[in-house]
């Protein structure tokens, strides 16, 4: 079985994903911070 890591830092995530929708897709990430860092992406874009 594949472990899922976040999308942004390739932390294992465990119960307290946070997920995120950019650009259609829905992601997730390990916690908050690494959330806000995906939105700031997306917002440059």
């Amino acid at each position: 079985m594949s472990e899922k890591t976040c999308a942004v830092c390739d932390y294992p995530l465990d119960g307290n994903a946070v997920e995120v929708t950019i650009g259609g897709n829905t992601v997730e990430v390990c916690c908050e911070e690494c959330a806000q860092k995906l939105r700031e992406a997306e917002a440059r874009r």
